[in-house]
């Protein structure tokens, strides 16, 4: 697996920064009035402004494609291998294209990979779906593996729609804090080599950790509002489970979606406390707050930080919290790194149009 994002490109070296609490939100100049010009921008990538927002989207997702191919030790012309990618709009919202997987068939052509990838664009919920989609992919036969992740980037329009939403932050990104008053927008790509245990074993390939199972709702309650009552997270929670085979009080960790805006966070809340306030509670964690809202990769970049925490038994605090909102069922790692003992761990991603994913990884040499 690999990952480009604001606090670098370095699996170990993002998570050592995430580990200490640092965070990779910038001042980034606007022509725009922004409710904030904090952003989560990606360093060494041309920024916003300097270059059109396609060549970037593709530099980014071609460089950590390629990573991914090399890290797994798999040729990027492998045949056998399918690339599954997540964005939100990517940069078609700023530039229109003829076909919105473009960008992808041009990161997988620029890395010389000779088929056409599958695009999936749920919304904030991309990242995650793409991993689900690979494995349905590698279960049904159709490839012995994929590449599967997301990509995104920071561009004016997405800028402007969530400052006119009023879902961006006044200042900065606040998870689960009292202070929470919206997002700031971020950007970075996460890529994960999957494939059956059977391929990796015929390869002799090193196993990161095992995806057990995917589990998604559309509670369909509006294009950006999530549904109050948290009845389709708590639905996505329970289908992933029930494909896993697993209890509530066998997740370890769960890294949460926690946007800082004041209806994302209220709601998750109270799905997590429906979920597991009667069973031995996971560590919660969330990363926006270092990384800023990476919308259609953000799902990809916490899959790779669950695995990393399983590895670990680690999970680093969440940047922006200070004072956790009343009654936060679960307990969540503030101002330093908090433990975990167990192999489980999950990742929710909670996406505009009501997209909720849920997935379930354990840890490589768990039970």
């Amino acid at each position: 697996m690999a990952w480009r994002t604001p606090l670098g490109d370095t699996l170990d070296g993002v998570w050592a920064r995430l580990l200490a609490g640092q965070d990779g939100l910038r001042d980034t100049r606007s022509d725009y009035p922004l409710r904030t010009t904090l952003a989560g921008t990606v360093p060494g990538l041309p920024g916003p402004g300097e270059t059109g927002p396609g060549d970037r989207q593709v530099e980014l997702t071609s460089a950590v494609l390629l990573a991914t191919f090399e890290s797994a030790g798999v040729d990027p012309a492998d045949e056998h291998t399918r690339i599954v990618a997540g964005t939100s709009y990517g940069p078609c919202l700023d530039e229109p294209a003829a076909a919105l997987d473009a960008w992808i068939a041009a990161s997988a052509q620029r890395i010389g990979h000779p088929g056409r990838p599958v695009c999936v664009s749920t919304a904030c919920s991309a990242g995650s779906d793409a991993i689900a989609t690979a494995a349905l992919l590698i279960g049904a036969g159709i490839a012995d593996r994929c590449v599967a992740g997301g990509a995104d980037i920071v561009t004016a329009a997405k800028r402007l729609g969530h400052s006119a939403l009023g879902t961006m932050s006044r200042g900065r990104l606040r998870p689960f804090d009292q202070r929470r008053d919206g997002m700031v927008p971020g950007e970075g790509a996460a890529f994960l080599m999957l494939e059956s245990a059977r391929s990796a074993r015929r390869r002799g390939a090193q196993v990161l950790g095992l995806l057990l199972a995917s589990g998604a709702s559309n509670d369909a309650a509006g294009l950006t509002a999530p549904d109050p009552s948290g009845d389709g997270v708590l639905l996505a929670l329970r289908r992933c489970l029930a494909a896993a085979g697993r209890r509530p009080d066998q997740v370890a960790v769960l890294n949460a979606h926690a946007t800082g805006t004041p209806l994302n966070d209220d709601m998750e809340s109270s799905s997590l406390r429906r979920m597991f306030g009667s069973s031995a509670a996971p560590v919660v964690f969330a990363t926006k707050g270092a990384l800023g809202h990476s919308l259609g990769a953000t799902g990809a970049i916490e899959a790779v930080t669950v695995l990393l925490a399983l590895r670990d038994g680690l999970v680093p605090p969440v940047a922006g919290l200070g004072d956790p909102i009343a009654g936060f069922p679960l307990p969540v790692a503030t101002g330093r790194p908090f433990p975990v003992a167990g192999d489980c761990g999950a990742s929710m991603t909670i996406g505009f149009g009501g997209f909720n994913t849920c997935l379930l990884f354990e840890r490589a040499g768990g039970r």
